[in-house]
């Protein structure tokens, strides 16, 4: 699978191996409010050229509502939201698209397990949670910042109460520290894409002409 910033080679010379993905990634971008999963996700997706998802845009205007109005979700307004998302990310790849990338908070292992179906169903596509690190205060600080967007201060608390970070036996979670600048965030995402993206590559002898 071509890296990031890749560049063609000599027409005169001979191809290379390429290396090809052996399955199809669906990337989930996690974390709670404020930590950035949008501009993560839409640099990793814009770096690798996959479809992207913002998981927000799908909630229903009742979840939105409750949301703008303080008011946490509860597992029954979020269960129709996780599967919706999961057949969208599906959907992408059914295009021919070899990843796709998707926002959503995922705060409990559960909600990570309802995306995980996708794996379970289709043994050539593989779900990978990138799940972005910060304490409360800074998620507060940055939050606090916005302007116009339905999220508020006391949700960040209410997804804090309800979050259960990603233990050790989530084997297809990458944690990465969002505090610092935005550079160093992204770079330590696009790492943990190659990694994996690496080791699920395999060598392609060029068809000879």
């Amino acid at each position: 699978m071509p890296t990031p910033n890749s560049t063609s080679t000599n027409s005169t010379i001979a191809p290379a191996t390429a290396a090809v993905s052996q399955h199809r990634h669906i990337w989930i971008i996690t974390g709670p409010a404020g930590c950035g999963k949008t501009s993560v996700a839409e640099y990793l997706a814009a770096t690798f050229t996959m479809p992207y998802l913002e998981g927000d845009s799908f909630h229903p205007q009742a979840n939105i509502e409750k949301m703008a109005n303080n008011i946490p979700l509860t597992d029954a307004d979020r269960w129709d939201w996780l599967i919706l998302l999961r057949d969208q990310a599906v959907a992408a790849l059914s295009t021919g698209a070899s990843g796709v990338v998707l926002t959503c908070s995922a705060l409990k292992r559960k909600y990570r397990d309802v995306i995980r179906v996708a794996s379970y169903n289709d043994s050539q596509v593989l779900v990978h949670f990138i799940y972005l690190s910060a304490t409360q205060e800074l998620l507060l600080q940055r939050v606090h910042g916005r302007v116009g967007h339905y999220m508020k201060d006391s949700m960040v608390k209410s997804q804090f109460d309800a979050l259960e970070p990603p233990t050790q036996d989530e084997r297809d979670v990458m944690s990465v520290d969002v505090s610092g600048d935005f550079a160093s965030v992204q770079q330590l995402a696009l790492e943990a894409v190659n990694h994996v993206m690496v080791s699920d590559s395999v060598a392609v002898e060029p068809v000879q002409t």
